[in-house]
């Protein structure tokens, strides 16, 4: 297996969404698996141009094993009043924009990976990331990737404890033997199927200091889970869902 690894750098505040705020919307300080996965099928899509971008956003989906990233530098996450503009076209006295609390994030700079069982379209996907538009949440947030985007090899390993710094899928029997994070329920898709779009309960490593957020690590117990170890990278934890 080979996984693509890159890091980028912040030209901005950025804001990632939690799926269940709205009127008061908190954001993430990386980027969950769903984002990661829609940026890469955002990039193939410009680049190639010849399909559907939900065909880009499937074959991505299918491939993909793992993705992720993780804080490279301290984020800052503050809380703004923002104006959003709720009707187009009406008649005084009626109300045109509407008046919420939206957190933004602003981290110098984060590491993406993403492991995929399938490396046949890696190449394509490495050009269209260094010639397309890439932003981080939404369309505001552009995003430069720093030096290079590397290809690394990928080995499923059988040691009983690793350290990772990349989030980790957290249920009731997940060991965590040390390390300092925060919990976040995340997408892991970008596509629902039937019914069925559940968000899975991850750590992340950070660590809080007088109200900025410091990469971290856990150190883990295999219980259930996958190790995998990406080549001069680290440990990734992959747990299926039950």
């Amino acid at each position: 297996m080979k996984a693509l690894v890159f890091n980028i750098r912040l030209n901005s505040l950025y804001s990632i969404r939690i799926p269940f705020t709205w009127q008061s919307a908190l954001t993430y300080p990386v980027l969950p698996p769903s984002a990661v996965i829609g940026m890469l099928s955002n990039a193939l899509q410009r680049y190639k141009n010849d399909k559907h971008p939900l065909e880009y956003l499937e074959l991505i989906e299918d491939k993909t094993l793992w993705a992720g990233s993780r804080l490279l530098t301290p984020c800052v996450i503050k809380s703004y009043t923002t104006s959003t503009i709720v009707k187009w076209e009406d008649t005084h006295p009626w109300k045109f924009t509407n008046v919420l609390d939206r957190q933004f994030a602003y981290s110098r700079q984060l590491q993406v990976l993403t492991i995929f069982k399938d490396d046949s379209f890696i190449d394509d996907l490495i050009r269209a990331l260094k010639r397309t538009p890439l932003t981080c949440g939404d369309s505001e947030s552009l995003i430069t990737i720093d030096n290079e985007v590397f290809i690394k090899d990928v080995f499923e390993v059988k040691d009983e404890i690793i350290i990772t710094e990349y989030p980790l899928p957290f249920n009731k029997n997940t060991k965590v033997k040390g390390g300092k994070g925060r919990f976040y329920l995340m997408h892991e898709r970008c596509k629902k199927e039937d019914t069925n779009f559940p968000l899975r309960a991850y750590l992340i490593p950070v660590e809080e200091r007088e109200g900025i957020l410091y990469p971290s690590s856990f150190e883990i117990e295999r219980t259930s889970e996958k190790f995998f170890k990406v080549s001069n990278v680290g440990y990734v934890v992959i747990q299926e869902l039950t």
